[in-house]
């Protein structure tokens, strides 16, 4: 196949090899490419420094996609290869066969790509391209030849080097142009791109579509975004601040905003979206670490100890960490992320124990809000001591629980109001369950008294039956009028009262029994026993002994003898001695009956009579 060797279009063919390695390996100041054509074959040269390590599959991928770009007309062979400086043999080359549907010029009609061009026409059906690759050693690398095979692009790649025979000097290329890969002087537009535009302005009104930036001219655009592409890692790294990081992302904004100039039709459009997406991507994420530095400064200023001003501040603390999570330790941006996480997690800490602490206060305070109502509920339906005991237990629960919530609480205030109100509410709780509680000792003191001074009645004891009555009615009047047992203690003081009043009687009658009983002792010896007697509930029976009869009948007999045995004078001393058996029923209150010592009745006297 014929090539008719142009040295502008192969030229313009490196140059445009050369930036495009630029953009896609992203190692400024390293290639260098040349172009020549031997054998109607195509031929290109990518060299590099010896410090450089690169990646030979990716160098001639990059080769490849350009060339695919340019669109033979026909097959075309190409041989690429990759040198280091100063060495005469390459230690890697690739074959490429190229087969594409649209057509590639460089230059015209004789250029690279003519008619019988680098390439030809891509018929339907075939779909593959075949790339040749190998890398022989060389002291760039010490890699032996490889071959792999790559589905996703369709490319097989296999060893074309007889590694037996000795490598030729090599140097197709002593003629050809040097080009620095550096600084590019302009952007290159693509061949087809620039044959179409070409033949817009033969078609009219094209002038204004090659006066687009980065159509025609230079792009200094796409220049500025690669360089800051390049330094903007280094930038984002040494950020220390907000302000810093602001700066940086300044720039990559206006960068990526300078790219939208760049026309759809251009040659660069593809790699300045790129790029935009490159940088937009880089601004983003320290868009994302500005606005958590910018969150959590807002938390910092945060005052306020309510719970709801704390949640705020929680939940600012969090919005600030949450995105700095992210961010991994591959990027630029983990150092200063590291330093601010671990500050914002302790304060975040902090606030997660005062939202717990001040949580436990307010659930305290509406505890012991909910326990006063019963409190005030129990109240109203205590009807007895263990009730009343009931609620000044609830009203100290309460009391208590107010007096515990510390003065850094919000509720502080509100829980001193209710003590105001709860405190006289469980002083006048103790009072009453006090009052209930002695009116109900009180009230069972009487009662067992009561039940002792009826044992007594049993035993037919009625001094202490009286004395333990009188007790228990005296301290069942004790029980307080406005105490629950009140109306219980009115209720035993008519009992208590009657039978006081009925044993006080009992030993009325029991203590008169007992003086008339002395007073007939008295009354019936006098020196002799003149008479016995009994007596029961009704009477008093009297007997005259047989001794005192005989000493009677005999006074009668001879009255004025006299008996020395006895200092009796009978002479009156029946009389006298019925009178004082009346005087003694009187006070008794019991009729009288004498006998005399044979059964006969001598004297009588009833009640009333």
């Amino acid at each position: 196949m014929r090539v008719a060797v142009q040295q502008e279009d192969l030229q313009l063919l490196a140059k445009t090899l050369q930036e495009q390695l630029l953009v896609e390996v992203s190692t400024p100041e390293v290639f260098e490419v040349k172009c020549a054509v031997k054998k109607d074959e195509l031929m290109i040269l990518t060299q590099h420094t010896s410090d450089v390590i690169v990646d030979a599959q990716l160098i001639f991928a990059v080769i490849e996609e350009v060339l695919q770009s340019l669109a033979p007309h026909k097959e075309q062979r190409v041989q690429c290869f990759l040198r280091v400086f100063g060495e005469q043999l390459p230690y890697a080359k690739c074959f490429l066969a190229l087969k594409q549907k649209e057509g590639w010029g460089v230059g015209g009609d004789e250029g690279v790509g003519g008619d019988e061009g680098v390439g030809g026409d891509k018929r339907a059906g075939e779909d593959e391209e075949a790339i040749s690759y190998s890398s022989p050693s060389s002291p760039s690398s010490s890699s032996s030849p490889s071959s792999s095979s790559f589905s996703s692009s369709s490319l097989t790649y296999f060893p074309l080097i007889d590694e037996t025979k000795e490598e030729e000097p090599f140097d197709p290329f002593a003629d050809a142009p040097n080009l620095s890969a550096s600084k590019p002087a302009f952007q290159v537009k693509p061949i087809l791109l620039g044959a179409a535009l070409m033949g817009i302005v033969v078609l009219g009104g094209g002038a204004y579509l090659l006066t687009r930036p980065c159509v025609m001219s230079e792009c200094k655009e796409i220049q500025n975004a690669e360089q800051l592409k390049t330094k903007s890692p280094q930038l984002m790294r040494r950020a220390n601040s907000e302000k810093e990081l602001v700066a940086v992302q300044q720039q990559l904004a206006a960068a990526s905003a300078a790219l939208n100039v760049i026309p759809s039709w251009s040659p660069r459009y593809q790699v300045s979206e790129e790029l935009k997406a490159s940088l937009s991507g880089r601004s983003e994420k320290i868009n994302q670490v500005v606005k958590a530095l910018q969150t959590a400064s807002l938390a910092a200023e945060k005052v306020g100890y309510s719970l709801e001003e704390l949640q705020a501040r929680q939940h600012l603390w969090r919005q600030a960490i949450a995105p700095l999570e992210t961010i991994s330790s591959s990027n630029e941006l983990y150092g200063l992320v590291q330093g601010k996480l671990l500050n914002y997690r302790v304060r975040l800490h902090a606030v997660n124990q005062q939202v717990f602490t001040e949580e436990k206060w307010l659930k305290k305070l509406t505890a012991a809000k909910a326990v006063a109502n019963a409190a005030e509920n129990r109240e109203t339906t205590a009807k007895s001591l263990n009730e009343w005991q009931k609620v000044q237990s609830t009203w100290l629960v309460v009391v208590n629980a107010l007096n515990t919530i510390p003065q850094t609480s919000a509720g502080y205030q509100e829980a001193q109001k209710l003590l105001i109100d709860y405190k006289p509410k469980l002083v006048a709780a103790r009072d009453r369950a006090t009052k209930e509680g002695f009116a109900v000792k009180t009230y069972q003191q009487a009662v067992s008294t009561a039940k002792q001074a009826k044992v007594y009645e049993q035993q037919k004891q009625w001094q202490a039956a009286a004395t333990y009555w009188d007790q228990a009615l005296q301290t069942v009047k004790k029980v307080s009028q406005d105490s629950l047992y009140y109306t219980q203690a009115q209720s035993l003081i008519e009992p208590y009262s009657a039978a006081l009043k009925q044993a006080q009687e009992k030993l009325q009658v029991v203590s008169s029994l007992q003086q008339t009983r002395t007073d007939l002792d008295k009354t019936c010896i006098n020196g002799i026993q003149i008479c016995t007697f009994s007596i029961d509930n009704t009477r008093i029976i009297v007997r005259l002994t047989p001794e005192y009869d005989q000493l009677r009948q005999n006074n009668l007999a001879n009255p004025y003898s006299k008996n020395s045995d006895t200092a009796v004078d009978f002479t009156n001393h029946l009389q006298i001695l019925r009178e004082a058996l009346a005087v003694i029923s009187d006070n008794a209150n019991l009729s009288l009956f004498l006998y005399d010592s044979q059964g006969q009745v001598i004297y009588t006297r009833t009640l009333g009579g």
